[in-house]
């Protein structure tokens, strides 16, 4: 379930929608996260001349669209499935199925109480600074947002609070990078322990596997990009002057991109 919004959605916003009617030259739709219905023409389905319209739809299947135009008057809302490329709907669904998920958990927060009413009074106090359930909840887990600030009672807020940060975990992002590192010292191998000794100890989020002589895989995970970046600005600093004090030879490269 999702919850629908009742205000309209904005223009070149995409959206998922399900399909309702299929006419010769036209598809009427149900806009899933709106209590709106829009209308795509067959010229927004698919690039080039389409034939027969229900090769490329059916009703009851959902589908990525773009809103191209609205107007709020005659509550007419046109919308294209040909603007919609491939990453964008990946990616818009995705988000539908964590908003689905996160609507899920906020109901299961309040069972046994009288749960239309209650649901209905969070989520428009959650709607009033946020523009989905999943980024408020994911400002709990990250942030320690708290609930009565949105004018959520305290008791459910703490509820809400609780199963969120139990059910949703904190987002994380992987780097990784091959470092070739060798000597050809009589002590070379000593020398070596000794910079990968150095490098585990830059962060705990920090592994480091052997690949075969010379080289090691690193993986950095963190909560977000800029902390892993500098976790391997750290590791490339230590490397580079220990090995250059120590007579090694390292070169990394990056595999993540």
């Amino acid at each position: 379930m999702i919850y629908k919004k009742q205000k309209f959605p904005e223009a070149n916003e995409v959206i998922v929608c399900t399909v309702k009617k299929v006419l010769p030259h036209s598809i009427f739709v149900e806009l899933d996260e709106y209590d709106k219905e829009g209308m795509i023409h067959i010229s927004e389905i698919a690039p080039g001349r389409i034939r027969n319209i229900r090769d490329y739809v059916s009703e009851g299947r959902k589908v990525v669209c773009k809103i191209l135009s609205i107007n709020q008057e005659k509550a007419h809302i046109n919308l294209s499935l040909r603007r919609v490329n491939q990453s964008q709907k990946i990616k818009k669904l995705q988000e539908f199925k964590q908003e689905e998920r996160a609507v899920n958990i906020l109901e299961n927060s309040f069972k046994d109480m009288k749960k239309e009413e209650l649901f209905a009074k969070i989520v428009s106090r959650i709607f009033e600074k946020y523009n989905s359930i999943t980024s408020c909840f994911n400002e709990i887990v990250n942030s320690s947002l708290d609930l009565t600030t949105l004018k959520i009672e305290k008791k459910l807020a703490d509820k809400i609070s609780s199963i969120v940060r139990e059910k949703i975990k904190p987002p994380e992002v992987k780097i990784k990078t091959k470092l070739l590192l060798e000597s050809f010292q009589p002590d070379g191998i000593t020398k070596i322990k000794k910079i990968l000794s150095e490098i585990k100890k830059v962060s705990q989020s920090i592994t480091l596997l052997y690949m075969g002589a010379p080289a090691y895989k690193i993986d950095i995970t963190s909560k977000d990009y800029k902390e892993a970046e500098s976790y391997l600005k750290k590791i490339t600093d230590i490397t580079e002057k220990m090995s250059k004090d120590l007579g090694c030879k390292a070169k990394f490269e990056r595999q993540d991109k």
